[in-house]
């Protein structure tokens, strides 16, 4: 989904190649390896980084399948909020110094800095998840995630017991209205009738709402509390709270986003509650851009993973759609055919 970075201090670019972690105040993993001629992928995550159950962790999954195929050599940094443009570049820009090819930056904050950055270091592969970038030896990676959401809506509208369902994005953005858009247009293909409850956690500059899970469980509790009993929350870390709340309210489903929120260690208390996560599948696209760099052929330009292409799906865990298969398949294949166009905004 998307997110952004933000860091409190901006440091310079020598400072940060040899101590981004403690004097950037930015999360840092490093393989212990430095052997000369190894391949070495450079990761720059969005807020939450490694662990946040969502966007980010299937970006790392992608990361640690190149790691282990590829005896590569990893270096992995996290924003912060609060951060400004410059904090971003610099972070790019100490993987590049650093040799890391190619570096890939997570969501779509990075935009600018990717730009900026990739166009100072033309031999360096650059990806940029969830945007297209300008500079030349970028390897956009984008999802239809309208098509994975359009199917949790067909999912909501068959499960709810009275049509009363809800979206939560965590920032009011043009990405997570394409997740808002999907889903309130699968819904009322399937039952015009049903009401659709929207609601943003934060807008503009203002990214909290996409890592403050208090937010999202005080915002799912007011659409149970008007009769919702299905909510699906696009909001990364955010959306943790709003499957808890959820999941405190008999009878009631979530829906999960980015990665398989039921197989989480740290929500699985609710996984019989959680009833499909909307998968964007960010590991592949990670790993398509190292395996091509690696093979030494780079992608570049637009790589855009559909729902034909497997870009995006539901996830069957526990079983929960089981009922409703059938009909979700014919979904998939309207969507899959052009007979449903989805729409990317509401």
């Amino acid at each position: 989904m998307r997110r952004v970075s933000k860091i409190t201090a901006a440091c310079a670019v020598t400072a940060a190649l040899a101590l981004t972690a403690t004097a950037c105040g930015e999360s840092s993993t490093e393989s212990a390896s430095s052997d000369k001629g190894k391949m070495k992928i450079g990761m720059a995550y969005d807020v939450g980084g490694r662990g946040d159950n969502s966007f980010n962790d299937s970006a790392a999954r992608g990361l640690d399948k190149a790691k282990s195929e590829f005896s590569a050599e990893t270096k992995e940094l996290t924003a912060k909020n609060g951060e400004t443009p410059a904090d971003r570049e610099q972070r790019l820009e100490s993987l590049a110094e650093g040799g890391y090819n190619p570096v890939i930056a997570v969501g779509f904050a990075y935009k600018d800095a990717v730009d900026k950055i990739a166009a100072k270091y033309p031999k360096v592969s650059f990806g940029l998840v969830d945007s297209v970038a300008a500079a030349k030896n970028v390897d956009s990676i984008v999802f239809t995630e309208e098509q994975g959401s359009y199917l949790a809506g067909v999912a909501a509208a068959l499960k709810s017991k009275d049509g009363q369902v809800g979206f939560i994005g965590g920032v009011d953005l043009p990405l997570i209205k394409k997740f808002a858009a999907g889903f309130q247009q699968g819904v009322l293909d399937t039952k015009p009738k049903a009401k659709v409850q929207i609601q943003y956690l934060s807008t503009g500059s203002d990214l909290s709402g996409f890592g403050s899970p208090d937010k999202g469980k005080e915002a799912a509790k007011g659409m149970l509390d008007k009769g919702a009993d299905v909510i699906f929350a696009a909001a990364g870390g955010s959306g943790a709270g709003s499957i808890e709340a959820v999941a405190g309210k008999k009878g009631a489903w979530s829906i999960g986003v980015d990665s398989d929120q039921a197989l989480d260690p740290a929500l699985s208390k609710y996984k019989d509650t959680i009833m499909t996560s909307v998968v964007k599948n960010v590991d592949t696209g990670v790993f398509d851009l190292v395996k091509s760099v690696k093979d030494g052929k780079p992608l570049t330009g637009t790589q855009a993973y559909s729902l034909a292409k497997g870009g995006v799906s539901l996830t069957a865990t526990g079983d929960h759609l089981k009922d409703i298969q059938t009909q979700l398949d014919e979904a998939k294949k309207k969507i899959v055919d052009g007979t449903i166009t989805v729409k990317t905004t509401t």
